[in-house]
């Protein structure tokens, strides 16, 4: 017995004289499977998904230097299934897209996918079974091509074994390339619907389990006209990056196409890992990328736009919350840095500013100490005769909106308390700025952005950032002493001389 392989709706045959036959030469299917699948791990990924689309629970594979064998307990086939199976081009799937015992939405679509063996066998071997039935189909290469006009392939009913369960089982048989088994297991636990309720794969007897990732998780659902768009990103620890866990995995009906940056810089992507699923997504017919110039597309790349600026801006907030906390360890140094260095100018230092000095030294605080000494008598004779006037109670300076990740740091120099911010104003926003008595420092500046590369660097920019606001308050004649006075307070914060 045979069974006849069909290509639906792209072979007719017609006596009339006004038209066309339109036929298919059998070396050109042949060799749409040899080329389908450039590597070994795709043919084997294309051959498990035929058992998640017959609602299999368990799919077994063997590999051997020289056969591979993939056994399901799916639902197996009849003989109109088998016919069926090698329709090629059947609307089958199309009109058919769930199962229905698991109601999964089916993997394959265009049919050819069967014959990606031939990248890696000449000869493959198909046993299946649906309740009383059984067959077998083998399939030579050699013996197929002899004959143009024969489309069909030898068919076997055997007698099923008793109690043996529905399913099929596809035997190959003189590989030419091995499979490297380390690197099997890695792609078939990426690619393969392994997190699908109910459905188990076995690679050489052992269980491939997804991987578990450590990191801050961001779950997310997002609608469009097409379908739901669901995953979850992680954010990797630094100290357990990985690039080959890299990007974003974009899966469609559960299985997992390719990795995607969506934009994201190498610095970022290294710290980014997790999925995405798009089931209306078109793919490419090997199925290893996405058909870019489509509405669908279109949709799912909008959603996901917005997806990872809401990552960017997490991994912005995490790094700005661990340059805080390094700011205010140094800044304490350099708080009294500075206040030793304006010691050293108190002839132009801002009012409130001048350090306050041990005794009956220089500055303000000195001189006002000393006022207080000559007035002290009368002040005491004027007790309880002058009512006391109410001190007025200072406003804290008014900040202006900022971001979550914002540094705010007091410094008191002198006799006046500073509040330093360090937030985000934009790559093109002012490098640092003073308001009342709050100095404001732009960490979106490229010249911070280059500098907080390096430690040592990074404080002494924050210096300087203070030094300028501080030597601004100074009220310079003209730009000139404004450089000069910053010039001099660094000079003598941060030299020993």
């Amino acid at each position: 017995m045979q069974i006849g392989l069909g290509i639906e709706s792209m072979i007719w045959h017609n006596i009339d004289m006004n038209k066309i036959n339109v036929t298919v030469n059998k070396s050109h299917l042949i060799t749409i499977g040899e080329r389908l699948y450039t590597e070994n791990l795709e043919l084997l990924r294309e051959l498990i998904n035929n058992g998640y689309d017959a609602d299999a629970t368990e799919v077994y594979v063997t590999i051997s230097r020289d056969e591979l064998v993939i056994g399901d307990n799916g639902c197996g086939m009849d003989e109109e299934g088998l016919r069926q199976y090698f329709n090629i081009g059947s609307q089958f799937k199309k009109t058919n897209p769930v199962s229905p015992k698991y109601k999964r939405t089916r993997i394959g679509e265009f049919g050819i996918g069967k014959f990606s063996v031939l990248s890696n066998t000449d000869y493959f071997e198909m046993n299946t079974k649906k309740g009383g039935f059984a067959g077998k189909i083998v399939f030579n290469k050699k013996e197929w091509e002899q004959s143009q006009d024969d489309w069909a392939l030898p068919f076997e009913k055997t007698e099923p074994a008793a109690g043996e369960p529905d399913g099929t089982t596809i035997i190959l048989r003189g590989l030419k390339r091995e499979f490297d088994i380390t690197a099997v297991e890695n792609r078939l636990i990426e690619t393969l619907p392994l997190k699908a309720p109910d459905f188990k794969v076995f690679l050489n007897n052992k269980q491939l389990v997804p991987r578990s990732m450590t990191g801050r998780k961001m779950p997310f659902l997002e609608g469009t006209d097409f379908g739901i768009v669901h995953g979850e990103i992680i954010i990797i620890p630094s100290s357990r990056a990985d690039a080959a866990e890299s990007g974003i995995l974009v899966r469609s009906k559960q299985v997992a196409v390719k990795r995607m940056s969506f934009g994201l810089t190498p610095s970022q992507l290294i710290r980014i890992s997790g999925e995405v699923n798009a089931d209306f997504l078109k793919l490419t017919s090997d199925r290893n990328d996405l058909m870019r110039d489509t509405p669908e597309f279109d949709a799912f790349n909008s959603v996901m736009g917005r997806i990872i600026r809401q990552v960017v801006d997490e991994l912005d907030s995490e790094t700005d919350k661990k340059e805080n906390s390094r700011i205010k360890k140094a800044m304490k140094d350099v708080s009294s840095k500075i206040e030793a260095a304006l010691m050293k100018n108190s002839d132009w230092c801002p009012p409130g500013l001048l350090p306050v000095s041990g005794g009956d030294g220089e500055g303000a605080a000195a001189a006002e100490k000393g006022r207080d000494k000559q007035q002290g008598g009368a002040k005491e004779g004027d007790k309880g005769e002058r009512p006391e006037k109410k001190k007025k109670k200072k406003r804290p300076p008014r900040l202006r909106q900022l971001t979550s990740s914002a540094m705010i740091k007091k410094m008191r120099i002198g006799q006046m308390n500073l509040a330093l911010v360090l937030d985000h104003f934009g790559s093109d926003g002012p490098e640092s700025f003073l308001e009342n008595s709050v100095i404001y420092i732009n960490r979106d500046h490229p010249l911070y952005m280059r500098e907080s590369a390096n430690r040592d660097r990074h404080i002494i920019n924050i210096a300087r950032l203070i030094c300028q606001e501080i030597s601004i308050m100074s009220a310079p004649r003209n730009p000139r002493h404004a450089y000069d006075r910053q010039s001099k307070l660094l000079r003598d914060a941060f030299t020993d001389k």
